[in-house]
């Protein structure tokens, strides 16, 4: 292990150490060393060629006019990068789908992309992790 310096603002330092108490670091190098490595996933993630996997949650309005027949059809479309898909109830009027993928970083992009852009769609996040055995 290299030990290295770096200066921060004061507000910066702020809410590193409140992150670090948060997340229940033992100090502010595991935190910035957690940060890092998730900030290169993401980087490796929005690379084309790579391979990976990728967890999709979105909430969406199950009584929007065709929505779920929608998402179903897009998720038939790409099966190919579909591993498991989770369905909960969380609402009358609301559905949380969890879909786990696996493939083309960038095929799964798209796809998320598309599923989260569907009207009636409320909230959409997509977690990357490439395939690549360094991480």
């Amino acid at each position: 292990m290299q030990r290295v310096t770096i200066t921060l603002d004061d507000d910066l330092l702020t809410t590193l150490d409140a992150l670090s108490e948060h997340h229940g670091y033992r100090n502010r190098s595991e935190a910035i060393r957690d940060i890092l490595r998730n900030a290169l996933v993401q980087e490796k993630s929005q690379q084309a060629d790579r391979q990976g996997y990728a967890v999709l949650s979105y909430v969406y309005e199950h009584e929007k006019r065709d929505l779920a027949s929608r998402l179903v059809s897009s998720q038939h479309h790409h099966h190919d990068l579909s591993v498991a898909t989770l369905h909960v109830h969380i609402s009358h009027e609301d559905c949380l789908e969890i879909a786990v993928l696996k493939g083309n970083m960038h095929e799964i992009k798209h796809f998320a992309d598309e599923m989260i852009a569907e009207r009636g769609v409320r909230h959409g996040h997509l977690q990357c992790l490439t395939a690549e055995d360094d991480l």
